[in-house]
């Protein structure tokens, strides 16, 4: 999820970078309104999108991270995790999600309030209702809310503006971004997004006013309003002060150019750079939601990246002496010791990941579940096995204490068998019984990929504590 919500924000950032150096200044007010609509909700579907051909065609060797596995101290944590509260960035969200639909039934209350204290009016078979004491003016849907102490020359001039909300039906864009700040509450993206659309709003009805009416007395009409106005974000307020001096710059601006409508194919380039993403990123999350028993987050993702970086490295071919150097100078780096090892073989055959696979690797007892139950019974299967057969007297009676983390690395190959048992640790005791522990894993059902058994290559990240 955190995933997808970092793809979402970093989409609708491009966007609205796209939008502003480009689109923002031009009077193509269609489909610069298309745009902002469009490319919020199309951030939330990219993330979701995954082209096999692009993946496919572009080569690359991949290992399936599992959820970390913490032992030693990993009863004592369950034991109380059971029985106590544990803290989820869920209900913050809920919280922040209940806090804005409150808000937003305060405005739309507030608006009915407006509504009941109004009294109904005709101005040219326009549904309006004047506001007894105010001066202000607003669109809500198909109602035009006009202040009683408007005067009359006034009330013609906005009511052709008010008129252009309530037939481009305005109030419908802005009511969308407000379920989107019910939902994306944290992101201010959205709220910046609304506030693009909502001038936009204001320079469409400006230009089609303008180009009916005398475009003197419409400019001298706004630069007079010293009004009161709504604050309120899903209304269409007429006497919007800060956005007087934009709206008129909108107004002097020339039509834009035909060809200028070029520029919005620059927004394809950008979709097909998000699609490669999508399509070839190696999902660095969890592969299945396990229990949080087992899962205790990635807090080492620098050296499961160069774990990740190594196996590729030698799926291609042996390492040179200088590469493993290079690659133990790194692991030394990040540990802080001199303690690590690098024992590997390469068999030369390509290693699949899960999302290659059509039909994943299945753990003894797993059988006859759907492709995703199975990546999640063989996550909770393989974490279990750990927890269970992982000697912690062997590290507590050599004086190893803290947390400690092992890097381990297995195949499951073509036959279900275990291979190509790699293991990374400060201390050589740790290194060992990971290694023992996972030789011991049953033999598996292989995974197949395209009617063959294939190898497929797995990483576990096993957190050694004990006070």
């Amino acid at each position: 999820m955190i995933h997808f919500i970092i793809q979402t924000i970093a989409f609708q950032l491009l966007f609205l970078v796209l939008y502003d150096l480009f689109l923002r200044k031009e009077t193509f007010f269609n489909w610069n309104r298309i745009y902002l609509l469009l490319t919020p909700v199309l951030s939330l579907v990219l993330p979701f999108v995954q082209i096999e051909l692009i993946r496919k065609s572009i080569p690359e060797e991949f290992i399936i991270q599992l959820p970390a596995v913490i032992v030693g101290n990993a009863t004592a944590v369950e034991a109380s995790s059971a029985s106590g509260w544990q803290f989820s960035w869920f209900w913050v969200w809920m919280a922040g999600a209940v806090l804005s639909i409150g808000i937003f039934v305060y405005k739309y209350f507030r608006i009915q309030r407006i509504r009941k204290d109004s009294v109904s009016a005709e101005f040219e078979a326009s549904r309006v209702r004047i506001i007894p004491g105010s001066d202000t003016a607003f669109t809500f849907f198909s109602t035009i809310y006009l202040g009683e102490l408007l005067s009359e020359k006034q009330k013609q001039q906005i009511l052709m503006h008010e008129q252009i909300h309530v037939r481009e039906r305005h109030t419908m864009d802005l009511v969308l971004f407000e379920l989107l700040r019910i939902v994306f509450w944290f992101n201010p993206l959205v709220y910046i997004f609304q506030n693009r659309i909502s001038a936009l709003h204001e320079y469409t009805a400006d230009h089609k006013v303008a180009s009916a009416a005398e475009l003197k007395s419409y400019y001298q009409e706004i630069l007079s309003q010293v009004f009161q106005t709504e604050s309120v974000s899903f209304i269409n307020t007429f006497f919007k002060h800060s956005l007087i001096k934009n709206r008129i710059i909108m107004l002097q601006k020339s039509k834009s150019r035909q060809i200028f409508q070029l520029k919005y194919l620059l927004v394809l380039p950008v979709i097909c750079g998000m699609l490669i993403y999508t399509s070839c990123a190696q999902e660095t999350e969890p592969i299945a939601d396990s229990s949080n028993d087992f899962v205790a987050g990635t807090s080492s993702d620098i050296i499961n990246d160069i774990d990740a970086l190594k196996a590729t490295l030698e799926a291609k071919g042996t390492l040179s002496k200088e590469e493993k150097l290079a690659l133990e100078k790194l692991y030394r780096s990040a540990h802080g010791g001199d303690n690590l090892h690098f024992d590997s073989k390469n068999n030369g055959q390509k290693e699949y990941s899960f999302k290659e696979l059509d039909k994943v690797p299945t753990y003894p007892g797993c059988e006859g579940l759907s492709n995703d139950a199975s990546r999640k019974c063989f996550t909770e299967k393989v974490a279990n096995f750990v927890v269970q057969n992982f000697n912690t007297k062997v590290p507590k009676d050599s004086g190893i204490s803290g947390r400690q983390r092992i890097a381990v690395h297995f195949t499951i190959t073509e036959t279900g068998t275990i291979k190509n048992i790699k293991a990374k640790a400060e201390h050589g005791l740790l290194m060992d019984e990971a290694i023992r522990v996972v030789e011991q894993l049953p033999d598996m059902i292989p995974g197949e990929h395209e009617g063959k058994k294939v190898n497929v290559a797995f990483a576990l990240p096993i957190i050694f504590e004990i006070d």
